[in-house]
């Protein structure tokens, strides 16, 4: 049906066509129905003594993430230096303050050891924290988006969540764009108080004005 609707190849009259399902749902009206954003999923963990309230799941982060202030107001953690850096989407790159290991974080009875990239970023309200799939993979956990059941397990116990229950603000707030756009602004600010060359050592081209070009291309010419 496809290649015939492209034109790929002439139709036969008496030939029998076979549907794809897609096609098939198409003609037969069976398409499921529409369903609005259910927002992102979050759940409450506490980590020592701070209740931390909000964490964000996001599958697309290959790390978790916490603010170099709330690193210090948990206490008894002590950052190691890491040459890691972050590019984001656009290119940007950002330098983490380091790395903690180990960190006991709670989510309802259970416990995780938890390690943490720490950001000198500011600290969002509402999900301060981000854990990514390293956490997502320990801690088993199992998202219905229909439902919207969150469930984590260890060994043969699980805990289950409501997350629609659980996210007491608007929808349409994306708090990872939110923490993104600190990144993307902390990130910014530190570029544009670089020298040229060292804008073109992290192509950061689009940071460069005339004079810095010019500048460059000195350095390049023979």
């Amino acid at each position: 049906m496809k290649e015939l609707l492209s034109k790929k190849r002439r139709f036969i009259e008496e030939e029998t066509i076979e549907l794809e399902g897609g096609c098939s749902a198409i003609i037969q009206k069976s398409l499921p129905q529409k369903s609005k954003d259910p927002g992102s999923f979050t759940i409450p963990v506490t980590i020592g003594t701070l209740l931390v309230g909000k964490a964000l799941l996001d599958l697309g982060a290959n790390i978790n993430l916490m603010p170099l202030s709330m690193m210090r107001r948990i206490g008894d953690l002590e950052a190691r230096p890491t040459r890691m850096t972050l590019q984001l989407a656009d290119r940007l790159i950002k330098y983490p303050h380091g790395v903690v290991e180990d960190v006991l974080v709670k989510v309802d009875k259970f416990m995780f050891p938890v390690d943490f990239v720490v950001m000198d970023m500011e600290e969002a309200i509402e999900v301060p924290l981000i854990l990514g799939r390293p956490f997502m993979k320990a801690a088993k956990v199992i998202i219905d988006v229909d439902d919207g059941k969150l469930k984590v397990r260890v060994q043969d116990e699980e805990v289950n969540f409501n997350v629609f229950e659980a996210m007491q603000y608007p929808n349409d707030k994306n708090d990872c764009v939110d923490i993104l756009d600190d990144v993307i602004f902390a990130a910014s600010s530190q570029i544009h108080s670089q020298s040229s060359l060292e804008k073109a050592l992290i192509e950061a081209f689009e940071f460069l004005n005339d004079e810095e070009e010019k500048e460059i291309d000195g350095f390049l010419l023979p």
